[in-house]
């Protein structure tokens, strides 16, 4: 096994698959219904490519990178996005999502190839 076959092992329709559901995939995209309940947390997995997000529902997050310290935490954010507010995220790298609000987390991700 090679270390690429190792980071294609943590795409996350291969590693957290409870979480999202291709919804269209071709040759230039990948779109993503992103599912997350309050109190749950994503198996690491990673996203290659940048993505443009729709925001379905918002909840408060952590995200952690793979060896768990925190790198992301939602709540210190100064803007809250939401519900039909579109944002931009570059490749992440290997990395779990926690959902540590009381909505569900849910966003469309148009992921570019």
């Amino acid at each position: 096994m090679t270390a690429t076959d190792d980071l294609a092992g943590l795409d996350a329709m291969l590693a957290a698959p409870g979480h999202h559901e291709v919804l269209l995939e071709n040759d230039k995209v990948r779109v993503l219904d992103t599912r997350l309940a309050p109190g749950e947390r994503t198996p690491i997995h990673m996203h290659a490519s940048s993505a443009a997000l729709y925001v379905m529902s918002w909840s408060d997050f952590l995200r952690r990178d793979a060896t768990g310290n925190v790198i992301v935490d939602s709540r210190s954010w100064d803007h809250q996005p939401t519900v039909g507010e579109a944002l931009w995220l570059p490749p992440l790298p290997a990395h779990s999502v926690e959902n540590v609000g009381a909505a569900e987390l849910r966003l469309i991700a148009v992921e570019l190839k």
